[in-house]
C-alpha cells in the first residue's frame, strides 16, 4: 500500500493530517495548490488522494465516474467502501457526502494495474496548473483572482477498453473552458495509453472562480510565485 504514509486508518475509517495530505499533494502529485498547504485557512485534502484510496480499497472498473460534493479537511473521518457494485458515496459519521461515484464493466483488484493508473493519473492531474490551465485561460482571455486563486476539482470519469495492463500514461487530447460570469468550468480530456496504444479515455472537470479580464503580467506573477514555492519546497527536502 503506497498510500499508507498519506492517511490514517482506524476501525475502517480513513482520516488525514494536514501534513499527510500536503505531502501527498507535493510528493506524489507534484501539486502546489495553496489549498493543500498545512497552514491554509481553507485547507482541503487533495481530491486525487481520495481517488487513489478508492481504487486501492475498492478496485478498478472499466467505467468509473467521480463527483466531489464537499471539501475534506483534517478533521474529517471518512467511510470508504471496499467494494462498489454500481454506485457508492463517501460519507462521514453524520452521513455528510463528500464524493459520489458510479462504476460498471469488468473489475480488478490487480495491484500493479491500480498502482500504474493511480500514479499516471495523479501525475497528470497534479500538473493541471500551471501547465494546462494557464494556456486555457490565455486562450479565453480570463484569469483567476491573483489574491485568492481558487481552482477546485469538480469531477472526473474514465473508460478503459480492458484492464489488462501494467504500465499506462495519460495524454492530453483536448481542453475547453465554459465561462459563466465570474465562474468557469474547465474540461480536460485525455487518452489512456499503454505500450503506445490508446486503451481508454477520460475527462477531468475543474471549477475556476473569481474570473476577471486576462493580464499577462499578473499571470506571470502567479506562475512565478507558484514555481518559487515549489523550488523552495524541493530545496528544503
Amino acid at each position: 500500500m503506497f498510500l499508507e504514509n498519506y492517511c490514517q486508518i482506524t476501525d475502517d475509517q480513513i482520516s488525514f493530517t494536514r501534513q499527510q495530505a500536503s505531502d501527498f499533494a507535493k510528493q506524489i502529485a507534484d501539486d502546489f495548490n495553496p489549498l493543500h498547504n498545512i497552514d491554509a485557512k481553507r485547507f482541503c485534502v487533495p481530491g486525487d488522494l481520495l481517488f487513489s484510496l478508492i481504487l486501492e480499497r475498492a478496485g478498478l472498473h472499466q467505467e468509473m465516474s467521480f463527483k466531489f460534493s464537499g471539501m475534506v479537511t483534517d478533521s474529517t473521518k471518512l467511510n470508504i467502501p471496499t467494494e462498489i457494485t454500481t454506485v457508492a458515496s463517501i460519507v462521514d459519521d453524520n452521513q455528510k457526502e463528500y464524493l459520489n461515484m458510479s462504476v460498471s464493466g469488468d473489475y480488478t483488484k490487480n495491484s500493479n494495474s491500480i498502482t500504474a493508473l493511480t500514479r499516471a493519473y495523479v501525475e497528470f492531474s497534479g500538473h493541471t496548473f500551471p501547465h494546462i490551465l494557464v494556456e486555457l485561460m490565455k486562450e479565453c482571455q480570463v484569469m483567476i483572482n491573483p489574491t485568492r486563486p481558487m481552482i477546485m476539482y469538480e469531477s472526473m470519469s474514465i473508460h478503459l477498453d480492458n484492464l489488462d495492463f501494467e504500465d499506462i500514461t495519460l495524454r492530453l487530447s483536448s481542453t475547453t473552458l465554459d465561462i459563466d460570469g465570474k465562474r468557469g468550468n474547465a474540461c480536460l480530456s485525455f487518452d489512456l495509453v499503454s505500450q503506445d496504444k490508446v486503451i481508454g479515455h477520460g475527462k477531468k472537470f475543474m471549477l475556476l472562480s473569481g474570473l476577471r479580464e486576462y493580464c499577462q503580467d499578473t499571470i506571470d506573477n502567479i506562475v512565478t510565485q507558484y514555481n518559487n514555492t515549489k523550488a523552495l519546497y524541493i530545496a528544503q527536502k
